[in-house]
């Protein structure tokens, strides 16, 4: 079976108020495109369809659009939610969805679903895991010590039927253990939110969403796809792709990758005011990108991103690099670690790993140790 994979659409993004909606349309259709071009039986969209729970009209308008363009190829659609998406808003109408062979994973309530497919090969099974928390699994399975997301996840896997003899397919939408991230995506503290790679040992094939740089994690069958656009500046020198999937007998899964092509790229230049509007040094460039411009003079040139804009348009961001802002940026480093105290640090950590703050019992027992450290 072939099937592909894609993740982190972000519909309604913007990147320094810059609607990215034009760009996230255009990736979709190359999405169909492939679809078209490679027949699978199936694709993957391993969570953040959206950037936020309550997604904007447009972002609704472009996602409701990209399911009736795959309705009409009839090929089966997985979908998860992800860390940015509403669990709950992404299931609606989920029941419904499933006569059209879309499946959509519902919040977590201690089972996981699970579509099965067969083939030439036999049966192989797609489970879907929206994205997990430590208290969502503690609602729902008593009988465990779940501590942190890798104990979290683990005991979810340990609580699925999965027949090691058949293929098994999962989407994931979590942080695994030494994945490259990026600016654009939430962090946490203290490495909480790592799961181990290890954890999936039972799947044949990990559709992995959350994190926007391609990757394979541990071994090449447990992948982030990535996003399918650039939407930090860290990300210029990434290349965007599209994953396929293929899985005939078990244990034999190919891999193959191919690139987005943006309407606009994210590119990074620096030079002083006078090297960058050359037209010597411009002209065989595409300036139509979105650009992250560095200025290198010592003095600030006046309103230099209004006359950048008349050659670069899609100017997302213009900063300075010399000795002031070199010394004015070693000064604020410093003074945004001795901003939080020792308390503000844990009780962060101890919202993100319980969903919650800290009693005034637990807040007094911290304090006290602080105290006595």
């Amino acid at each position: 079976m072939r099937f592909v994979h894609i993740s982190d659409l972000h519909l309604g993004k913007k990147i320094y108020e810059h609607s990215m909606i034009m760009e996230q349309r255009n990736a979709l259709n190359q999405v169909l495109d492939v679809i078209d071009e490679r027949k699978p039986d199936g694709l993957f969209i391993s969570g953040d369809i959206y950037d936020k729970p309550v997604p904007p009209v447009e972002a609704l308008d472009i996602f409701d659009d990209f399911l009736r363009q795959l309705q009409s190829r009839q090929i089966k659609v997985f979908i998860i939610s992800g860390n940015h998406d509403s669990a709950e808003r992404i299931a609606f109408g989920a029941d419904i969805f499933v006569s059209e062979n879309i499946f959509i994973s519902k919040p977590y309530d201690g089972n996981i679903q699970s579509v099965k497919m067969e083939d030439e090969y036999g049966v192989l099974k797609v489970h879907l895991i929206p994205f997990i928390k430590p208290a969502y699994v503690r609602r729902y399975i008593e009988d465990v010590d779940v501590q942190d997301y890798n104990s979290a996840l683990k005991t979810v896997v340990n609580h699925m039927d999965i027949n090691k003899e058949e293929r098994n397919v999962v989407l994931v939408h979590q942080f695994i253990t030494g994945a490259e991230r990026s600016q654009s995506e939430e962090s946490f503290l203290g490495g909480l939110d790592n799961v181990e790679y290890d954890v999936f040992n039972k799947f044949d094939y990990v559709a992995l969403g959350h994190i926007h740089k391609p990757q394979p994690m541990g071994r090449q069958t447990v992948r982030y796809c990535g996003a399918p656009i650039k939407y930090a500046l860290d990300e210029v020198n990434q290349t965007k792709s599209i994953t396929l999937v293929e899985i005939r007998d078990k244990g034999n899964v190919n891999i193959e990758t191919i690139p987005f092509r943006p309407i606009h790229d994210m590119r990074k230049i620096s030079g002083t005011y006078m090297e960058l509007t050359n037209r010597e040094n411009y002209k065989n460039t595409r300036v139509d990108d979105y650009m992250h411009i560095v200025l290198t003079d010592e003095e600030d040139v006046p309103d230099a991103l209004r006359k950048l804009r008349v050659i670069y348009p899609n100017i997302l961001k213009l900063d300075y690099d010399n000795k002031r802002t070199r010394q004015n940026m070693s000064v604020a480093t410093m003074a945004a670690v001795e901003r939080k105290s020792p308390m503000e640090y844990i009780n962060e950590l101890y919202i993100l790993q319980n969903n919650d703050g800290m009693s005034d019992r637990q807040r007094k027992i911290i304090e006290d140790m602080l105290e006595e450290i």
